[in-house]
């Protein structure tokens, strides 16, 4: 695991790492793609105070300051993980719910199309592509 120096990259934005902000970066680090009930649920494992607030308001903090990222992999809540190591599109089975990485430039001639036709800067990062993965297609399993 690679390690990060949040109190320097919190300080060097005007703000400290605080016990709270240091126990849901730690999570999103460890978790990787994690909602916030899942953050919450691991948050807890050390600190059994803290609420889902916390953890909404701490997560909206560090997306604003660049620490983390979210991406939306289904219809329900999204998903976080650390910004700085995490450039990747997110390919979503609806079979099996497996979540493979995708480097962005996979998508790049996609976003040059976007570019050059509407004018339009996408952020591909930001959102799941849904099918199915080669192991269900393989073995001719259908979801929803």
């Amino acid at each position: 695991m690679e390690t990060t120096d949040w109190k320097r990259d919190l300080r060097e934005r005007g703000y400290r790492l605080t016990p709270q902000r240091q126990l849901v970066l730690e999570a999103v680090d460890s978790l990787e793609h994690a909602t916030p009930d899942g953050i919450l649920c691991e948050v807890r494992k050390t600190a059994a105070s803290v609420n889902i607030s916390t953890v909404y308001r701490t997560l909206e903090l560090l997306e604003e300051l660049g620490l983390v990222s979210h991406a939306h992999l289904n219809h329900g809540p999204p998903t976080y993980h650390i910004a700085d190591r995490h450039h990747h599109l997110h390919l979503v089975c609806r079979v099996c719910d497996r979540v493979i990485e995708a480097e962005n430039a996979v998508a790049e001639p996609f976003a040059e199309t976007l570019r050059q036709r509407f004018g339009f800067e996408s952020d591909v990062q930001h959102f799941a592509i849904l099918g199915r993965c080669a192991a269900c297609t393989e073995s001719g399993a259908s979801g929803p």
